[in-house]
């Protein structure tokens, strides 16, 4: 089966969007070789490898310098012709947008979404990029013969806001990269803590430093939950929500105990989070939650939130707070930092519950459903 993809944010983004579609596309093209992949991008980013066979091997591009010009018209109305051309019969939007005019054309569609969180908490989002999101992810959802919800709540999410039959939506996790499932020796864990100047046990949170992820609230609880000898350690790209994080660690005396890494190499992850004895993620909402199963494939236990999709993502591989309260989180570390036979659990728990996110299994659910199109 030719099966085309909407391949730009696989080939230029370095983290959400795009660790989502190359983890897609190295999926199927590890699992599923029988199936002929075309993925289409306005231009050549990085580039991608599949156990040395490279996905730009796979890539097509607008045909003319014309299109390459005005890329953003050849990805949402031109690139239909190039689909037809090169015999395409299922076309996947893999970041929540479908091109305009494939079903005239005769092309099955699938589109993932990945979350509503724009609808939801509207006030964190611009209003000309609300404005603009609602339309292409409107029009997706309505367009595509399936919707492929990257998690429980989401679908939930698409069938409340945008009224889409539940039928229509398929419900297919994901996983992180390869590069947190491999075990590092302890002194290339040393290694990495002695760059980040890390020096006593400490808890990991990874995620842009913003409103909706909330490490205001998880600096403040691990401020009263005064676990002994413990550092935090927020990891993350910096917005202006960083200063008022910086401006209590200043008024509370916490800079030896609250670290913030700004620009931390994706290599060192995988050892900032091995060498710590807890993760946390307690964001307000979340369309999945990749850096709990980071964690979980990590060996590290997770405290995470209540009232999104981090439940789904974590578990019995994690513990749950509400993350509108301080308390309720404070209490939840402590319990996660004094309890090593609870950690235990959690951790042999998180290793049962992600293995249904393998990529075998994902590609498998994926052909499958396109499959069913065909």
């Amino acid at each position: 089966m030719k099966i085309g993809f909407d391949a730009k944010r696989a080939f230029h983004n370095r983290t959400g969007l795009g660790n989502y579609a190359r983890f897609v596309l190295n999926a199927l093209a590890q699992h599923a070789p029988t199936e002929h992949l075309c993925l289409y991008t306005p231009s050549i980013g990085t580039q991608l490898s599949n156990g040395g066979t490279p996905l730009l091997d796979f890539a097509r591009l607008p045909p003319t310098g014309f299109q390459q010009k005005l890329h953003p018209i050849w990805r949402s109305f031109w690139v239909v012709d190039q689909l037809k051309k090169d015999q395409i019969e299922v076309f996947h939007g893999l970041s929540n947008e479908l091109p305009v005019g494939l079903q005239r054309r005769g092309i099955k569609s699938v589109v993932t979404i990945h979350d509503l969180i724009f609808e939801r908490y509207p006030q964190l989002f611009p209003a000309i990029d609300r404005f603009f999101y609602r339309q292409k992810f409107k029009a997706a959802c309505s367009q595509a013969d399936i919707v492929v919800a990257v998690s429980q709540q989401t679908k939930r999410d698409i069938v409340a806001y945008y009224g889409i039959a539940p039928e229509r939506i398929k419900v297919i996790y994901q996983d992180c990269n390869d590069i947190f499932k491999q075990r590092l020796s302890e002194n290339e864990l040393v290694a990495v803590k002695q760059k980040y100047a890390l020096t006593d046990p400490y808890i990991l949170s990874v995620g842009s430093i913003e409103t909706r992820k909330n490490q205001l609230q998880l600096v403040r609880a691990f401020r009263a939950a005064n676990l002994a000898n413990a550092q935090l350690v927020l990891v993350g790209r910096a917005t202006g929500y960083q200063a008022q994080i910086e401006k209590y660690i200043g008024e509370h005396k916490l800079g030896q105990r609250v670290k913030i890494l700004n620009g931390v190499a994706f290599a060192d992850l995988p050892a900032l989070y091995q060498a710590a004895k807890l993760a946390a993620y307690v964001s307000i909402f979340e369309g999945f939650g990749i850096p709990v199963v980071e964690a979980l494939h990590s060996g590290v236990p997770v405290l995470a939130a209540t009232g999104s999709c981090l439940e789904e993502a974590g578990g019995g591989g994690g513990l749950y707070a509400d993350p509108l309260n301080e308390a309720d989180v404070a209490q939840k570390l402590q319990q996660l930092w004094n309890d090593a036979a609870f950690r235990q659990q959690l951790v042999a728990d998180g290793q049962r519950h992600v293995a249904q996110f393998a990529a075998p299994l994902v590609a498998a659910q994926l052909v499958k459903l396109y499959r069913s199109l065909g």
